[in-house]
């Protein structure tokens, strides 16, 4: 079988309480990735202690842009002491251009101060990026024409976008190392893998062909985070 990731959002119904379980159920429905969503103050010795535990790997974080711009070394060494070289930004607040070009900035100015770390820069897009904020910019091309970091590709939020996410994989491969695939319907509605309209399938077959890592991520929780990633691993597997 393959490496599977899960981003944590999946099963935030358990994760603030009940970080260790989470893990443990993940692991034991054979997800070998997992992409963190906040700690809840959980210390990284402890987290990193579960993922060997487990025999889990952190393979990403979404982390807010605020957060290494306000403690820059204590994000490093959090993601040293877990041993994720992998930062993502799940998107922010660029309804204008002023907000926007500051958030550029502020990307490109830490991309390389974290690349020393080694740790990448990325970018997690939803559906709102691919039409006109309040200044009439197009927030996603904007970021891909003035930013170098790496691109998380959210395929079902590419698709509900008017966008294709196959597409998008292949103009974007050299700055693409990891995709969230997740399903729904084109009217935003969220659902686990193979119960919605998202061209998944597809999705897959090109994440394998072009050798990148899949982070599944169900956000509904119907009716529950466990139950849904059930769902979505067991999709996986049937296209292998």
């Amino acid at each position: 079988m393959r490496d599977y990731g899960i981003q944590m959002y999946s099963v935030r119904d358990i994760t603030k309480d009940n970080m260790e379980g989470a893990l443990k159920a993940l692991a034991e429905m054979g997800y070998k990735n997992v992409e963190f969503a906040g700690f809840f103050g959980i210390p990284a010795e402890t987290i990193k202690g579960w993922l060997d535990k487990y025999g889990l790997r952190a393979s990403g974080t979404h982390t807010g842009w605020n957060a290494f711009v306000d403690d820059f070394e204590g994000t490093v060494a959090y993601h040293k002491a877990i041993g994720c070289n992998r930062l993502i930004v799940p998107g922010a607040d660029l309804k204008t251009k002023e907000k926007l070009d500051a958030f550029i900035d502020v990307m490109n100015k830490y991309q390389p101060l974290l690349a020393k770390e080694g740790i990448s820069l990325g970018y997690h897009n939803h559906d709102h990026e691919f039409k006109p904020n309040e200044d009439g910019q197009i927030i996603y091309d904007e970021i891909v024409t003035r930013c170098t970091c790496d691109l998380e590709i959210d395929t079902f939020w590419a698709y509900a976008g008017g966008k294709d996410p196959i597409a998008m994989m292949e103009q974007f491969k050299d700055r693409l190392h990891v995709i969230h695939i997740k399903d729904g319907f084109a009217n935003r509605e969220g659902k686990p893998l193979g119960q919605g309209t998202a061209p998944c399938a597809k999705v897959y077959k090109k994440a394998v062909e072009m050798g990148i890592d899949m982070v599944v991520e169900s956000e509904t929780l119907q009716p529950d985070g466990l139950t849904e990633a059930k769902i979505c691993i067991e999709f996986l597997k049937a296209q292998e």
